[in-house]
């Protein structure tokens, strides 16, 4: 090939990553908006429309109820946010907070006298798919939305691929976010004393103290915010309309699972898209070279591998930040999120908890389980398994955090409850 052809391939390869830095989603390779969804509000929405399946509309909070059964969502999962930081945030004041509940898979949001339901999916190959359902409608079926939701769910914050994130900021008493104090991106190694700002939050958290259930009054400062009147509390009894919500409480442990969850769901996004383009432009540079489409660069196999090593230490919980004190949460959700498994021969699971030291008891995510790793394109899942065993096997600095007791365990779940894994010994 002569030296101008070749800089020509060079030159549009580097057009297509500068173009999907600002949005992966509109890159050729990943089509999001063009691309039908599998996940299971596009599943729902395809019986609903077929009569398959019927939500029926109550009183208070619309369809909202019937929407979570259909989409196996428990009612304990609700926490509850206060600062304006929605669509509805007109709707949104510490007296009128917006509920979000949550699966391993769906996320719904709902604002009291709301004209929509808020959903949100994960889609195995499309990531963090987004839906509204018409709260007034006489069927309702849940609708994709895409520019609308990505004008916020696809930025730096959320490593510039469609994703969920959840922000701490100090509030006004009518809940409108103090951004000229800061404000928190909330992850799983976020400090203690800088989560839950403009969050309701229940339980108890022994001497940590936390942003959740306070508001910054006049003359206040993010230095002067007052943490101790936030702190341990059991009951929301006169903060909020009580009557237009599913549940009384803001769980300290459904926000922390939330936060894992929503963390690992944008690294399986990530390492998707980016995996995706990394092949994508490897395609490009081989027909530029002459070379067979498929033949695997040095360079993008290095890609790859750093498009899954976020995801490994996602899932190994490898930045995780200990918890300074025990914390219990007020309702149902601990034991409701325990309970479903899977287990092993031995009543295992990913899913049972510390909350003394750490959220989980085993440092293995049970998003292991999730339909979006399946669905990684083979090279970027072959080298997540490649990694995730390496460190299983204690064969790798990521399992300096775990003992060689619980990476024994956590190998014979896995062998009893993911069929098709590869056995790691």
């Amino acid at each position: 090939m002569n030296r101008p052809a070749l800089y020509a391939a060079l030159l549009t390869v580097l057009w297509a990553s500068h173009a999907s830095a600002d949005a992966l989603s509109s890159h050729e390779a990943i089509a999001y908006e063009r691309q039908a969804a599998t996940d299971p509000v596009s599943r729902l929405a395809q019986d609903l429309a077929a009569s398959k399946r019927k939500l029926s509309r109550d009183r208070t909070t619309g369809y909202l109820r019937s929407l979570l059964a259909e989409l196996s969502i428990p009612e304990s999962s609700q926490t509850l946010v206060f600062s304006k930081t929605s669509f509805q945030r007109d709707l949104i004041t510490p007296n009128t907070p917006r509920a979000l509940f949550f699966n391993d898979n769906v996320y719904v949001g709902y604002v009291a006298d709301g004209a929509v339901l808020e959903v949100a999916s994960v889609d195995p190959v499309l990531g963090a798919t987004f839906y509204v359902l018409d709260q007034r409608a006489a069927s309702p079926a849940p609708e994709r939305r895409h520019e609308d939701c990505l004008r916020c769910h696809e930025s730096g914050m959320t490593d510039d691929a469609p994703g969920f994130l959840l922000r701490s900021v100090f509030v006004n008493p009518e809940g409108h976010p103090a951004l000229s104090e800061g404000s928190f991106l909330t992850k799983p190694d976020s400090p203690f004393e800088q989560r839950w700002g403009g969050w309701y939050v229940t339980g108890t958290h022994g001497r940590s103290r936390h942003m959740g259930n306070s508001v910054l009054q006049a003359g206040q400062h993010n230095e002067t915010f007052d943490r101790e009147t936030g702190a341990n509390v059991k009951s929301l009894q006169g903060r909020f309309a009580a009557r237009s919500y599913l549940q009384q409480s803001s769980d300290i442990v459904a926000l922390l699972v939330l936060e894992h969850q929503s963390h690992v769901h944008n690294m399986l996004t990530r390492a998707n898209y980016h995996t995706r383009i990394a092949l994508a432009d490897n395609r490009v540079v081989n027909q530029a070279l002459g070379h067979p489409p498929d033949d695997l660069r040095e360079a993008t196999r290095h890609r790859i591998e750093g498009a899954v090593e976020p995801l490994v230490r996602a899932m190994v919980m490898a930045d995780e930040a200990p918890l300074p004190d025990a914390v219990a949460g007020t309702s149902a959700f601990a034991a409701d999120f325990q309970r479903r498994g899977p287990f092993d021969g031995k009543g295992r699971s990913l899913r049972q908890m510390d909350l003394k030291r750490r959220v989980f008891a085993l440092p293995l995510s049970y998003l292991i389980y999730s339909p979006a790793l399946d669905g990684l394109p083979p090279l970027a899942r072959t080298q997540f398994w490649q990694r995730l065993c390496a460190v299983l096997n204690g064969n790798d600095p990521l399992a300096t955090h775990l003992s060689p007791a619980e990476r024994n365990t956590v190998l014979q779940i896995l062998r009893d409850t993911k069929p098709g894994a590869p056995a790691c010994r």
